[in-house]
């Protein structure tokens, strides 16, 4: 089959290695149940849910890939979706090399999503692999600020911080994820660049290869803090009442 005849295939990759410690002691974040359920498991059924997405690896803390192999075996998932687990490291940067590692030839976009944030809604999944579709390299999901931003000038010692400029509201945008991505080109981000990252559109970034935005939405919110745990199941809550989630 031609490249031009044959479907365009996306992957997606959750990194969930982490123990999510500022939602205080337990389980690992991603495993923490919301409305009975895993995290994780919430975060894989939205990206299970586009029908573009035929291939979900997770990456789990290195002494838990057994239980979530299990886990992914006792929830129901969409049959149309391909599942791997595979350990992860001590980094999300090299959790995330550790996935692409696992991925199978043949996929020309990878999604790589936040277990922390199971609740993203599909159009927000398929507007970022459309985006990838269309051309682009490197695309994330975001929104415009609510708050005014300061730049400081942190104090060692702890005492108030200085402010040392406002930046300009409009053009400052808060990333969500799955972030998408060329996979070749995300390959060769995790084999070439060096340094700590926040994001792996900033490893894109650090390519000079353009990084485009779509927006993202309310609800794809990181569930960081244990305030975030009662919005999170607030929003599931009102899915059931009003859609039948």
């Amino acid at each position: 089959m031609s490249d031009e005849s044959r479907p365009f295939r996306t992957a997606a990759v959750i990194p969930a290695a982490g123990r999510g410690v500022r939602l205080g002691p337990g389980a690992p974040k991603a495993l923490r149940a919301l409305s009975g359920t895993p995290m994780l498991i919430h975060a894989v059924r939205a990206l299970a849910a586009s029908r573009a997405v035929s291939l979900v690896v997770v990456v789990a803390p290195p002494d838990g890939a057994t239980e979530v192999k299990n886990l992914l075996v006792e929830h129901a998932l969409p049959d149309r979706t391909d599942f791997l687990v595979v350990p992860g490291g001590e980094s999300r940067q090299e959790s995330v090399k550790l996935g692409l590692d696992a991925l199978p030839p043949g996929f020309d976009a990878v999604l790589v999503h936040d277990a922390a944030r199971p609740l993203v809604p599909v159009d927000t999944v398929d507007a970022v692999i459309e985006a990838v579709r269309d051309g682009a390299p490197a695309v994330v999901p975001a929104l415009p600020l609510a708050d005014t931003v300061k730049q400081v000038e942190p104090r060692a010692d702890g005492s108030p911080e200085l402010v040392v400029a406002t930046p300009e509201r409009a053009r400052l945008r808060a990333v969500q994820t799955p972030q998408g991505f060329d996979h070749a080109t995300l390959v060769r981000a995790h084999e070439t660049v060096t340094g700590a990252v926040t994001d792996d559109a900033g490893m894109i970034e650090q390519l000079g290869l353009d990084v485009v935005v779509v927006p993202g939405h309310e609800e794809a919110f990181k569930v960081t803090r244990p305030l975030d745990l009662v919005l999170a199941e607030a929003v599931l809550a009102r899915r059931r009442a009003n859609d039948g989630f």
